[in-house]
């Protein structure tokens, strides 16, 4: 399974890369974005079977970014991983399809989600 993460903090990526790493055996690529620009130029060229996105990027922001990618690739699986759960980050995520929505304040939800993600991958 190749993850990317996007996420404009490297300590961030850092954790998020050892949370995946320990949450799924078929974990075989990371590939790290530090902005929503680079992960747009990436998606297509690395195919990546689930993205990682922060909300917060400068730049482009990862709704943004979520809705470019999904130009490139509708049946993308992207993730949104925030500080900010808010009502209105939910309801946005929602409205864009993401495959899942997690605060940064519970990131083990993450090994349910890859696992949801490589299930139906399989079916």
């Amino acid at each position: 399974m190749k993850i990317m993460i996007v996420d404009d903090h490297a300590d961030m990526r850092r954790v998020l890369r050892s949370i995946v790493s320990f949450s799924t055996v078929e974990t075989s690529e990371i590939i790290e974005c530090d902005s929503g620009e680079e992960a747009v130029g990436k998606y297509i060229l690395q195919q990546p079977d689930c993205v990682l996105m922060d909300v917060e990027l400068k730049g482009m922001n990862g709704f943004e970014t979520t809705e470019k990618i999904y130009t490139q690739d509708s049946n993308a699986n992207v993730v949104i991983v925030t500080s900010y759960d808010t009502t209105a980050f939910r309801s946005r995520a929602e409205k864009l399809h993401v495959k899942g929505f997690i605060s940064k304040d519970k990131l083990s939800d993450i090994k349910q989600i890859l696992q949801n993600i490589t299930y139906n991958r399989g079916t």
